[in-house]
């Protein structure tokens, strides 16, 4: 490609070593408690038009990372069907079965991108969940699927971390939280991919064949990627020194988990998490039993949908944040923002569960997802500004982890006991063993829905330390390199 830089003398191509002499001297020179540094004054260049090719990029694989966990959400009705399992099965197989392995692999695998090649990373994580992804087509059982599942979360727990880490270091702090909310877009896609799959070929072919359809392309991505992506230099858009090597573990996350406002943020997030997995991986289910829809019209309606709400609601909470925040000079509303849209979207998202009117359930699912999904730019955004340089992979990962294990992992399974729990009620009570079924679920949606309310507090109780959080950092990234360029 044309931006391709000439080789440098002073830093690997992937910005991780120091490999020329004169960086060993200043290593031998450098006291034990100052790492090495690794200066950004190379020769690496990246042009707007590259940048724009990288951010679009990583969102094409954000959308394959999300559309092969999504395919599994849109088609639980039918294969619930074909193998006679319970909601609480379906849950954990849609939530816990994936989430364990997807949140506690991210950190290790963060930490090996926060010293290794990002790229490599990602582009072989794509190629493990779309095998898995294709293989779940070939199950006959639960136990079947279980593994698929775990498969699946194990390869996904290489993307975003990376991802987010690559991000941080092409974009400058100002168009950061637009960049992160371009590449979180990706979710948006994967969903309006995933009902799209179901609603043509799962209809047409079976549930089986839209697995095959979506897991195989993943592979060539995985290639794309490889040969086009290039691994930039550490903190090569914040002009600033970096370490040759990132602090230890423990010290990283002390450092993280003492901002408040980052205690706050990543709480508010996994709640909101909470709810929308949990109520995400029954709305399709939902509406097919309480309104009479079929697979292929929930698959049309939704992605249609989704389309403009959720990429729509990613992309606006990023802008909004990035603008109000720079006009006012005030990093707060980088949570202000995320806490206001998920405190109005509630009682719009309560509406569709309790309304009886097909076609005004469908409409108002769309202001539901632009608000709702709002909080995902600005919330990744300012967890990689609370962390160090070296340390953005895994901050990110910590981030994942404390959301995807209350979100991904206990919304669909808890939503789904809910259901089954109100089932068991209504029936008992004589109700119709199909009404009943339809009803449990509607209750569930609404019960885990209201989780939100807390998540906006968290925001805003986040906001109120965010500014003096984020002035501490930057004076420590500040001491640091001073000490480095000294030493």
């Amino acid at each position: 490609m044309t931006d391709k830089p000439a080789s440098t003398p002073a830093v690997e191509r992937s910005g991780d070593a120091i490999t020329s002499a004169d960086a060993d001297a200043v290593s031998a020179a450098t006291p034990e408690a100052v790492s090495p540094i690794v200066s950004n004054n190379t020769d690496f260049s990246a042009s707007e038009g590259y940048k724009r090719y990288v951010i679009w990029l990583l969102f094409a694989v954000y959308v394959f990372n999300f559309l092969d966990r999504q395919i599994f959400t849109t088609l639980l009705q039918p294969i619930k069907q074909e193998f006679q399992f319970s909601d609480t099965q379906m849950g954990l197989l849609g939530g816990l079965a994936f989430a364990l392995f997807y949140s506690t692999l991210g950190i290790p695998i963060a930490r090996l991108a926060d010293q290794r090649n990002r790229v490599n990373i990602i582009a072989f994580s794509i190629a493990i969940w779309s095998a898995a992804t294709a293989a779940t087509g070939f199950a006959k059982s639960f136990s079947h699927l279980l593994i698929a599942r775990i498969c699946v979360g194990i390869g996904e727990a290489g993307c975003s971390p990376p991802a987010y880490s690559l991000i941080s270091d092409y974009f400058e702090p100002q168009k950061r939280a637009r960049a992160m909310s371009i590449y979180s877009m990706g979710i948006g896609g994967g969903i309006f991919l995933g009902y799209l799959v179901s609603g043509v070929v799962a209809e047409q072919y079976g549930w089986r064949a839209a697995f095959f359809v979506v897991g195989i392309p993943g592979v060539l991505l995985a290639l794309l990627l490889k040969l086009t992506l290039r691994e930039p230099p550490r903190g090569f858009s914040d002009n600033i020194s970096v370490a040759a090597k990132p602090p230890p573990v423990a010290e990283a996350l002390t450092a993280l988990w003492r901002r408040r406002s980052f205690r706050h943020l990543s709480l508010a997030a996994a709640l909101h998490a909470f709810a929308g997995y949990g109520v995400g991986s029954f709305v399709p289910a939902f509406l097919i039993r309480s309104h009479g829809m079929t697979v292929s019209e929930v698959g049309f309606a939704l992605s249609m949908i989704s389309a403009v709400g959720i990429m729509g609601g990613i992309y606006f909470g990023g802008y909004l944040s990035d603008r109000v925040a720079c006009q006012r000079n005030d990093q707060r509303y980088y949570m202000l923002v995320p806490g206001i849209a998920t405190l109005l979207a509630v009682p719009i998202a309560l509406c569709i569960y309790l309304l009886p009117n097909k076609l005004l359930i469908l409409a108002l699912i769309l202001p539901s997802q632009l608000l709702g999904y709002m909080y995902l730019g600005p919330t990744f955004t300012m967890t990689q500004s609370l962390a160090g340089i070296r340390e953005r992979a895994l901050a990110g990962a910590v981030l994942l982890l404390i959301i995807n294990l209350i979100g991904l992992g206990l919304g669909p399974t808890l939503a789904g006991w809910l259901s089954d729990m109100f089932r068991t009620s209504f029936v008992t009570g004589g109700m119709d063993e199909g009404f009943a079924t339809a009803q449990g679920l509607r209750y569930a949606l609404c019960a885990v829905t209201l989780v939100n309310l807390w998540s906006a507090f968290h925001y805003l109780m986040a906001a109120r330390s965010l500014r003096e959080d984020l002035a501490a950092v930057k004076d420590e990234q500040e001491t640091a390199a001073a000490a480095r360029n000294l030493a």
